[in-house]
């Protein structure tokens, strides 16, 4: 498997509840068992889990998807970049 962003994770979360839930064996579910695990058996709310669980069932406007995927462009490759010497 290759080495994945954390902004690739959350559209991957995203993409997983739109499709009416979250599927077994998916990041979304991974990330939703690591969150509940660390926090006692539940997620959080307000937590980056139950915010993406949230926007994916309500969905976004192309508006908000485009300023996303701008921000998760730059986001991903600053911490893609090579550290400066």
């Amino acid at each position: 498997m290759g080495k994945e962003s954390g902004w690739d994770s959350g559209r991957a979360a995203v993409a997983a509840v739109v499709g009416g839930g979250i599927a077994a064996s998916s990041i979304a579910a991974k990330m939703m068992s690591t969150a509940a695990i660390a926090n006692g058996g539940g997620v959080a709310a307000g937590s980056l889990v139950a915010i993406l669980q949230s926007v994916g069932a309500a969905g976004l406007s192309v508006t908000s998807k485009v300023i996303g995927g701008f921000a998760g462009t730059a986001l991903g490759a600053w911490l893609g970049s090579p550290p400066s010497s």
